[in-house]
């Protein structure tokens, strides 16, 4: 018995132990995974970061991740039941486009957006299923109709086929808003990196066509020029490790506007279109660790300048595209929040029309939510590195 006892108390002791250095290998890998050349990152930022790099999870919103590491529910409106609808939007007299929409199942009219996915222009960087969490949230949390046109990408079709795709379905989106129980008359815009650029290019080129009337843009993390112009965030974070690289920027230049002649147009580059005037509120959003921070938030005091309302707002500690990882990050749970509480104060008629600018830094979460945060870097590093060594494990 003696024996026995003896055995049991090293046996605790072995798991106390164990537990012990678990936990100094997880804060400590934590910790060198949050030193970067271009500053410290917040704990949550690094593993979603280290994880992607080191293609432990797939990049996309897809994350293979155990439920209970996927962190609380987002809010809205778990009432509204949304109706998904894939289908085809003619562009052309002989071309159709595939596209998703999302809408109410209750009685309408309930306000419309288009959304315009990112990624590059280029075929496989970015699709409809990558943005489809955003999508299904934006109608949820809006109780709005939200069509998605995956419009056609380079290299197969350079500029201005993407752009052209866009606004061909935004007019069919109109058109047809009775088929979604929609109002056409609250149309808004919304799109993230490239589709931040599509999504903004739709408020000049239907001003200039007398086209719909947009209401409002939302333009997360845009891209607005092709231009070789020296930005701090461009030369900081172009390394890749942010999730867009320099060499992803020029591939999408060379192959989307392969015409330098393209590189001034205003539908490709609207931070230097001669004309702003005449387009709708902006709610500019923007990352600390994101080459296309600075252009973004250029774009946002120019259409100011112009005369539009516009509110910009910068997340600290975040990287290029966080709010797609709003499932696992507090600050893409906030800036999907922000989206939806702008385009609800829009529709309601609640947004002072007259020409204004907001700035504002948004850092990143504190007090509970921060404690939250990073409970949910422990556990998800404590996750990846076991999924290390698992693979180590499976090629010997």
């Amino acid at each position: 018995m003696n024996a026995t006892k003896k055995w049991l108390k090293r046996i605790s002791f072995g798991m106390i132990l164990l537990s012990g250095l678990s936990i100094i290998a997880v804060a400590t890998a934590i910790f060198f995974w949050q030193s970067t050349d271009s500053g410290r990152l917040p704990a949550k930022t690094a593993v979603v970061l280290h994880a992607i790099n080191n293609n432990l999870v797939p990049l996309d919103i897809e994350i293979d991740m155990p439920a209970f590491l996927s962190g609380s529910p987002a809010p809205g409106s778990p009432g509204v039941r949304m109706v998904r609808e894939d289908l085809s939007i003619p562009v052309t007299d002989h071309i159709t486009i595939p596209a998703r929409v999302y809408y109410p199942n209750t009685e309408g009219p309930h306000p419309m957006v288009m959304y315009y996915h990112g990624g590059a222009f280029l075929e496989g960087y970015g699709n409809l299923d990558t943005h489809d969490n955003v999508i299904r949230s934006i109608a949820r949390r809006t109780n709005s109709v939200v069509v998605a046109p995956a419009y056609r990408l380079a290299p197969a079709y350079a500029f201005p086929a993407a752009i052209e795709d866009s606004y061909a379905a935004m007019e069919w989106a109109v058109e047809n808003a009775e088929q979604f129980n929609g109002n056409p008359e609250q149309l808004n815009v919304v799109g993230d990196s490239a589709g931040g650029n599509i999504a903004t290019v739709m408020t000049i080129m239907a001003r200039d066509r007398d086209g719909p009337d947009i209401q409002s843009q939302v333009l997360m993390y845009p891209l607005t020029t092709f231009l070789d112009v020296s930005f701090e965030s461009r030369n900081q974070y172009d390394s890749g490790y942010f999730l867009l690289s320099r060499a992803v920027m020029y591939r999408a230049r060379d192959l989307y506007t392969p015409q330098e002649l393209m590189w001034s147009s205003p539908y490709t580059s609207p931070l230097h279109a001669s004309d702003l005037s005449d387009l709708p509120p902006a709610l500019v959003i923007t990352a600390e660790f994101d080459p296309l921070r600075d252009e973004g938030e250029a774009y946002a005091e120019r259409l100011f300048e112009a005369g539009s309302p516009v509110i910009l707002s910068r997340y600290e500690g975040v990287m290029h595209a966080f709010i797609s990882f709003y499932e696992i990050m507090e600050s893409g749970r906030e800036g999907l929040t922000q989206t939806a509480q702008f385009l609800r104060q829009v529709n309601s008629g609640r947004l002072d029309p007259e020409p204004s600018f907001t700035f504002e830094i948004r850092e990143p979460p504190e007090g509970i939510e921060r404690i939250r945060d990073q409970s949910e870097a422990f556990a998800i590093g404590a996750y990846l590195l076991g999924r290390t060594g698992m693979n180590i494990l499976s090629k010997e």
